[in-house]
């Protein structure tokens, strides 16, 4: 007996890299410092499957913002029991970064100059260096901050490159 039925695709090992309509990701993480590393990982694999790839400026720049908010997140914005969440979203040329914790009464605020003799406080200053622009709003729907960075990493397409 013969079937008519076309014969099933055979998958590779390996396959292509799917390709999102949206660009959007959300997702809330512990407020430790194993959720700040998962949210940087996940975000960079998010920004690479966005066509952002792995070891250029623009994936180094974002998944770094990422790692200095979510740490921040969970160093100064941690409350027992609570989560972090972290969003991307692009919006036309810029990749947009917030994280949002739960304790809103400390609020971010960049240091004038480099600490010399601490281990920390630079990550805004990174931020800042990094950042097209950067801010930060309370939550509205119950208590925390949201603090946000866009980082501008497409290329405009009605750009022309000099000497071409």
């Amino acid at each position: 007996m013969t079937s008519t039925q076309p014969p099933l695709p055979v998958r590779s090992a390996r396959t292509a890299r799917a390709r999102f309509p949206w660009r959007d990701f959300t997702m809330r993480f512990s407020s430790t410092p194993r959720g700040a590393r998962l949210a940087r990982r996940l975000a960079g694999e998010r920004l690479d499957a966005w066509g952002i790839p792995y070891g250029s400026d623009a994936h180094d720049a974002v998944t770094l913002t990422v790692a200095e908010l979510s740490s921040n997140a969970v160093r100064h914005g941690h409350v027992s029991g609570r989560d972090f969440r972290l969003r991307l979203c692009a919006e036309g040329t810029a990749v947009r970064v917030e994280v949002t914790d739960t304790r809103g009464e400390r609020l971010p605020s960049p240091a004038e100059t480099v600490p010399t003799d601490q281990d920390g406080g630079r990550g805004l200053l990174l931020v800042t260096a990094l950042a097209d622009r950067w801010g930060w709003y309370p939550c509205a729907d119950g208590p925390g901050k949201t603090v946000w960075a866009v980082l501008d990493v497409f290329p405009c397409p009605t750009q022309q490159v000099s000497g071409q």
